[in-house]
């Protein structure tokens, strides 16, 4: 049974507003766009809007709000029946406001797994009534945020749920069918009832704002970067910015198969998706791991030009299912197009916020939204753009992200961290070295990897950015698979995950089919000494080009650059730095195995470190460093994407 501690909340009832005073005389501010240019402003204050606080109240009753499930109209044909796909949308607003004539704002979750997975921690699905009317809507969007003047909509995407047609798994069928809902909502598009009546969107602004996790937030993304009018703001958590990079690194599959595969755990099971699936599966280059079309159609990174939607993002920075490349990409293209955004980076793995600081973030969520799409002048956007999780529930604020754009250069030495060596040392493909065994005894000599270890550090160092390995050395095969893991060494309680508490929170109104209250989680931490900072593959004859690859010569000296993930960590005066290189890693990924054997030029080597004080040096002598293996790993979780 559920403890309930429940968030104060005050709910007028529609039965003593009156309808006469749903609008007053004062000006409603102007919504801002994403460049900060404010729209016309609106003719009067909507009643949930309170000019003192410049925030959004929860005036309107949620029990007896608007729930419609409409089709959205297509030009797609994806599953060759014959007829247009149409998308499945539900929604739920405020009756008042209807009945008022008052246009408000939409907030979107655009989404595969409503029908065949569930969403949140708790694994919610839509339910309907028996006119197939949405009853119940997943997350605590509409709880919230109805009640305050928006109108909640869930997507079925493309293939999913109630929608018709096949999915095409991050590709422009499928971010298509997002924009027709837009598109639909500010009176561009077509969408019909159930029986087939014409329907229109004329309750809203056409004021939208997209959020969801993982692939849910994936799809905001890509939605963005084609530049829909009407959108005015994404929120992306733990979300994908470039599909290549979900499913390989640098040439290196993570696994095999995967898109045909994601396709089918959340598409319609019928022979016309199943072709459409083998065709993804022929397009994926599981054994190339090139970058084609295929990957530049999913790879919303290259449009982030015509974003205009405003961004705040969130991210787990040991997410080890959507890495963190994902965020950093992203954040640097929207950066250098002066997108308007914010970061929020904890510790966790693949999490919602929701679930690790959740009062902070609903009152987050709802500034943002009151800001973009209502067009209050709150003071959100003044706020510090970055803020991060540096030790479990301890957060500190930046003004920007990197902190870092430099990397520095830390030479390497056979054995040494920070400080210049010569000659050579080799690396001999070992496929049954496990992560274990890798960061075990880093004194030792270990057939297969290669450590190198800096001096006990003299002052704390914040790592803030991507860093990198660069790599002169010569293989004896024409390519092979190169791992890096940046690992620091130093007895501390370490994140370890988040497990279910039995209480719960309610953030917003509830019904009896559809309750706000969702269980809390507690951080888990786990005493060991050392922690992985950072991880990175590729493969060596894509170091050039990720479409071209270039084998090597055998014998020939070539450098290359080994991507680490991005990561923000405070490293404590005291602890070792390790870094250590291996070729394949089969517990990561599925690399094309070749046995082969580098040499690599020490002198012409070096760690790229994006570092805010102290500085790493070398050990005079070899340190000693035993390690008890007892932290849970994150592993990869590729196959259970809505977590």
């Amino acid at each position: 049974m559920r403890t309930v501690r429940a968030r104060v909340t005050i709910l007028v009832s529609s039965a003593v507003l009156s309808l006469t005073t749903l609008t007053g005389p004062a000006v409603a501010a102007p919504i801002p766009d994403a460049t900060g240019t404010p729209a016309p402003a609106a003719p009067s204050v909507p009643q949930h809007v309170d000019a003192r606080t410049k925030s959004t109240q929860p005036v309107y009753d949620y029990a007896n709000a608007v729930r419609e499930s409409v089709y959205v109209d297509t030009t797609m044909d994806t599953d060759s029946d014959g007829q247009d796909d149409v998308i499945a949308v539900d929604i739920v607003r405020p009756s008042e406001t209807a009945l008022a004539g008052v246009k408000i704002p939409v907030i979107m979750d655009a989404s595969p797994y409503y029908s065949c997975c569930g969403r949140g921690n708790e694994n919610e699905k839509k339910t309907y009534d028996a006119d197939g009317a949405i009853q119940k809507m997943p997350l605590f969007y509409d709880n919230y945020f109805v009640p305050r003047g928006y109108a909640m909509v869930g997507v079925d995407i493309l293939g999913t749920g109630r929608s018709t047609g096949c999915g095409d798994v991050g590709g422009k069928d499928e971010i298509q069918s997002v924009v027709d809902v837009i598109d639909w909502l500010n009176g561009r598009n077509t969408a019909h009832t159930a029986d087939g009546r014409k329907v229109s969107a004329s309750w809203t602004t056409g004021a939208v704002g997209m959020i969801g996790k993982s692939y849910d937030g994936t799809l905001a993304n890509g939605v963005a970067a084609t530049g829909v009018k009407g959108l005015k703001t994404i929120v992306p958590i733990s979300a994908i910015s470039s599909w290549y990079d979900y499913t390989r690194s640098g040439g290196v599959p993570y696994s095999d198969d995967y898109m045909p595969w994601l396709g089918g755990y959340v598409g319609h099971d019928s022979p016309a998706c199943e072709e459409v699936r083998g065709e993804l599966g022929d397009n994926d280059d599981d054994e190339t791991g090139d970058y084609t079309a295929f990957w530049a159609e999913r790879d919303y990174t290259k449009n982030a030009s015509k974003v205009k939607a405003s961004v705040f993002m969130t991210h787990g920075l040991s997410d080890y299912n959507v890495q963190t490349n994902h965020f950093s990409q992203w954040w640097s293209a929207l950066s250098r197009n002066n997108v308007p955004r914010k970061l929020w980076l904890g510790l966790e793995d693949h999490v919602d916020p929701f679930e690790f600081r959740r009062d902070e973030w609903v009152d987050e969520l709802h500034q943002w939204f009151d800001y973009w799409l209502q067009g209050l002048q709150n003071g959100v956007m003044k706020q510090p753009m970055v803020s991060v999780e540096t030790t479990p529930d301890v957060w500190r604020n930046y003004r920007t992200w990197p902190a870092v754009n430099r990397p520095m250069p830390v030479p390497l030495a056979a054995g040494k961290l920070g400080a210049a060596g010569k000659g050579t040392v080799t690396v001999t493909d070992d496929p049954d070295l496990s992560e274990d065994d890798i960061v075990a005894d880093p004194t030792e000599v270990i057939a297969g990897r290669q450590m190198f270890l800096s001096a006990p550090l003299t002052a704390p160092l914040r790592i803030s950015g991507t860093p990198s390995v660069t790599l002169r050395l010569q293989s004896d095969s024409t390519t092979t698979p190169i791992t890096a893991r940046l690992v620091e060494y130093g007895d501390a309680a370490r994140y370890s995950g988040v497990q279910r508490t039995g209480e719960s929170t309610c953030e917003g109104s509830s019904t009896d089919y559809d309750d706000s209250c969702y269980y809390t989680v507690k951080k888990l931490t786990t005493q060991s000494d050392h922690g992985i900072v950072s991880r990175g593959w590729i493969d060596a004859a894509h170091s050039k080009s990720l479409s071209k690859p270039t084998p090597l010569t055998p014998g020939q000296w070539t450098t290359l650059t080994v991507p680490l993930r991005a990561q923000d960590q405070i490293i404590p005066k005291g602890r070792v730095v390790g870094l250590a290189i291996t070729l394949s890693d089969t517990e990561w990924t599925t690399p094309n195995d070749t046995g082969a054997t580098i040499t690599i030029d020490t002198a012409q080597s070096h760690l790229n470190i994006p570092v805010t004080g102290g500085h790493l040096t070398a050990p005079q002598t070899q340190p000693q460093i035993k390690v008890q293996i007892t932290t849970p790993t994150h592993r990869p979780n590729l196959h259970d994407p809505k977590n």
